[in-house]
């Protein structure tokens, strides 16, 4: 687990809640590396969804993401009720950098804290293009 600098909720401005499944424990008892990597896809596009106007379906520009980096601090296990903390770290003409925050429902300090980078692109010809205005004003309303 790290050692980083203590991460709070007060860095966050918005969070999701998760819910935790039997399936993402490992053999060792807790959540595994990797499923930290779905929360944070989840609570990313989620806002996208809701507040930036993402069409999943049919959009003609959307992001992919090109980097992702998750520092472990305490374990979560199933049945944990857990809640992705989300911010913009730096926003870019055609891309972003999120932080996520992985919390346990009520605690104060972060049990993950991630990066996650998405480079917008066309659809149809898989290039990246400007993001979106609706989606960088929304973007533009959780940056640091």
């Amino acid at each position: 687990m790290s050692e980083a600098t203590d991460v709070s909720r007060s860095d966050y401005p918005i969070f999701y809640p998760i819910t935790t499944r039997w399936m993402d424990n490992d053999i060792y008892g807790h959540v595994n590396n990797v499923t930290y990597y779905s929360y944070f896809d989840s609570a990313v596009n989620r806002y996208l969804i809701e507040e930036g106007g993402l069409d999943i379906h049919s959009a003609p520009v959307v992001g992919f993401v090109v980097n992702s980096s998750c520092d472990y601090r305490m374990p979560i296990a199933y049945p944990d009720e857990i809640e992705a903390g989300l911010r913009v770290e730096r926003l870019g003409n055609s891309s972003v950098t999120y932080g996520v925050g992985i919390f346990r429902r009520g605690e104060e300090s972060a049990c993950a804290v991630g990066s996650f980078t998405h480079v917008f692109v066309d659809r149809a010809a898989n290039r990246p293009v400007p993001i979106p205005a609706q989606i960088r004003n929304a973007l533009a309303a959780i940056s640091r």
